[in-house]
């Protein structure tokens, strides 16, 4: 039961990760700062990304008895998880404003090419936050197995989650 609560975890942390270099290869090449700098794209890139904390509230909501953990369950495809975690971190416009606020401040200029610094600079993000995701994941599939022999509180939990993800997402709409 734990393998399976791992596999899911290092599905949706590798999933970031990938969103993560991807977020640090277009810093780079500066497609960032054009999607930061154009207050449509920046308005329709947090409006996808409300509508998609809604669908995610909504979806929580919908369960019946909390989250289950079982080793029986039916089990999304990895392909499935992996681009559930890619979403969710593609259209997050915290993720574009944070590479374009954090890395830059540490490229020196003196030092040759701004792109080359930023992504390796990314790269040593991604490597660090990999191994605390994993480590939270790691963690968090205990904490989940709890829920899952405690159904109310698991559905105290969706109910409460699920009523966070409506509520910012409604947020992120009305107040883009």
């Amino acid at each position: 039961m734990q393998r399976e609560v791992d596999c899911v975890g290092w599905h949706l942390v590798l999933a970031v990760r990938w969103v993560v270099l991807s977020h640090t290869l277009l810093a780079a090449l500066g497609v960032s700062a054009l999607i930061a700098a154009s207050p449509i794209a920046f308005t329709a890139l947090k409006i996808a990304g409300g509508v998609y904390l809604i669908y995610l509230g909504w979806q929580t909501l919908q369960r019946r008895g909390g989250s289950k953990i079982t080793s029986n369950h039916h089990q999304e495809s990895t392909r499935t998880l992996f681009i559930r975690g890619v979403i969710a971190n593609s259209i997050n416009p915290k993720v574009v404003l944070f590479f374009l606020a954090f890395l830059p401040q540490f490229v020196i200029t003196a030092r040759g090419d701004a792109a080359w610094q930023i992504v390796q600079l990314g790269a040593i993000f991604t490597v660090q936050a990999m191994v605390l995701f994993a480590v939270l994941g790691f963690f968090a599939g205990h904490i989940g197995q709890w829920f899952s022999r405690n159904a109310k509180a698991g559905t105290w939990l969706d109910r409460i989650a699920g009523s966070i993800f409506i509520a910012l997402g409604l947020k992120l709409i009305i107040h883009p």
